[in-house]
């Protein structure tokens, strides 16, 4: 029976960065998964779906406004297949490079299903481990972190099949398109696959029970990507419940109401995207004491730590934020109190969240609304992209940039941006934040020109009363 300090159970972005800090912390350290490292983000979703719009990209480009840049053609082929394709290397480029980390920490590997059992001393844990061939392996640790991530939810009476009836798995690996499609959904995977899906034209319906698209994000955030998916022919039915999803001979009826009023949908494909489960069943928790939550998600402190000493819990299954990005801040800090080193507490408020649509959404903090619901007195800057010269050029300049700011203080409360490659902006307001930099410093920082980040800079002096391009 091989003995650690730390094991990992599950290798996604929350356990892989977990079991590398807890190694070069000088802890001996194992990671277990069922399937792949890397975890869903790496295989099946964050990157190979990044992959795929950037192939999105250039053919609504061919496809929509190659007059506008000046091309043309006489028969233009779009091969989606290939687009698949070269996802799969990107995802297969970095999984191996997971593997190479977990070599480079001397981590020890160990594929198989992980369930967490009695040991035979108080101070240590007991998991085991099934490979695919039955074999089983008995590892013992003084710290076991949980990080089995979640599961695409759908309704018992919503029979995915794989090919009429899809979630996110099926639909990210299927190199042949459906001519139409509704997705339930309309979140981040709901919206990023319609992206993808209408650049290659496919009749494209989007249903989503909530008053808005991206029902995450604020109200003025949902209509200008609404505003821009119809201009693309995307059909959106926001306030729409989804009564019943039937596969037929030809493809699916879906069934949609919207106050009482039924409306039948047929399609060829359906893809479910309403959210997520927890996997947390099977593990051992309940057996072993952990606290689980009515809705299936292990409870932690603010250290990741569960009710039972020596059980950690970190990224979806927990379900603080269901962020790959969130679940690697997590498993970082994790390791460092399990070593007793120097850390930090998270603000799940104030984590970054982006959508990959077109337009981009990012987002963090408080929206105006939620400001204003909690008291404060707010300014807003704001800052168009058609006022920008690198967006004017990229042909890319629909949305803008919005700053919430506690009018008292200066605090930057939180920020809704629409429009290019905002997700990669977003980074230096979380900074600021975090920093307690203020509007007037970022209006102070000196911006290259032209680039894209000018309009955080013209937002900031919005804010502070002297915009200088609106």
């Amino acid at each position: 029976m091989d003995t650690y300090d730390v094991v990992v159970i599950g290798a996604g972005p929350a356990g892989y960065v977990a079991a590398i800090r807890a190694a070069q912390l000088g802890l001996r350290t194992a990671i277990v998964d069922k399937q792949w490292l890397g975890g869903v983000c790496l295989n099946v979703g964050c990157i190979p779906s990044k992959a795929l719009l950037r192939n999105a990209e250039i053919a609504h480009t061919l496809r929509e406004r190659g007059k506008e840049f000046g091309f043309s053609f006489d028969n233009l082929k779009l091969d989606y297949s290939a687009a698949v394709k070269r996802s799969r290397q990107v995802s297969d480029r970095l999984v191996k490079g997971v593997g190479f980390l977990m070599k480079k920490n001397n981590i020890t590997v160990f594929m198989g299903t992980a369930k967490l059992t009695t040991g035979p001393l108080t101070t240590l844990r007991a998991v085991s481990v099934t490979d695919k061939e039955g074999k089983l392996t008995e590892l013992t640790a003084k710290n076991i972190i949980v990080a089995t991530g979640a599961s695409a939810a759908v309704p018992g009476a919503w029979k995915v099949d794989g090919e009429k009836v899809v979630t996110y798995w099926e639909a990210i690996l299927q190199e042949k398109l459906p001519r139409s499609t509704v997705i339930i959904g309309a979140g981040a995977i709901g919206m990023e696959f319609a992206t993808v899906w209408n650049s290659y034209g496919v009749e494209v319906t989007v249903v989503e029970m909530l008053p808005h698209v991206l029902p995450l994000e604020e109200e003025e955030a949902a209509a200008e990507v609404a505003k821009a998916y119809r201009k693309r022919g995307v059909k959106l039915l926001a306030g729409h419940k989804v009564e019943v999803v039937e596969a037929t001979k030809t493809g699916v009826k879906v069934t949609v109401s919207a106050e009482g009023a039924p409306n039948v949908l047929e399609v060829e494909q359906a893809l479910v995207a309403i959210g997520f489960r927890p996997n947390s069943k099977g593990l051992g928790l309940e057996e072993a004491g952990v606290k689980i939550s009515e809705r299936g998600f292990v409870e932690i402190d603010e250290k990741m730590a569960t009710n039972v000493p020596g059980i950690w819990a970190i990224g979806d299954v927990t379900g603080k934020l269901m962020l790959a990005h969130v679940g690697s801040a997590m498993g970082i800090i994790c390791a460092e109190n399990i070593a007793g080193h120097e850390t930090v507490t998270l603000d799940y408020e104030m984590m970054p969240r982006a959508t990959y649509c077109q337009p981009q959404v990012a987002s963090f903090g408080l929206n105006e609304a939620q400001a204003k619901e909690r008291g404060y007195t707010v300014k807003i800057g704001r800052f168009p992209f058609q006022a920008n010269g690198k967006a004017l050029g990229l042909g890319d300049y629909a949305g803008w940039v919005k700053l919430i700011v506690d009018e008292k203080y200066s605090e930057i409360l939180g920020a809704t941006l629409v429009g290019p490659e905002v997700t990669e902006l977003l980074p230096e307001l979380t900074l600021a934040r975090m920093l307690e930099l203020t509007p007037a410093e970022i209006a102070r920082n000196v911006h290259a020109h032209p680039t894209l980040s000018e309009a955080l800079m013209e937002a900031a002096h919005a804010a502070e009363g002297s915009a200088i391009h609106i």
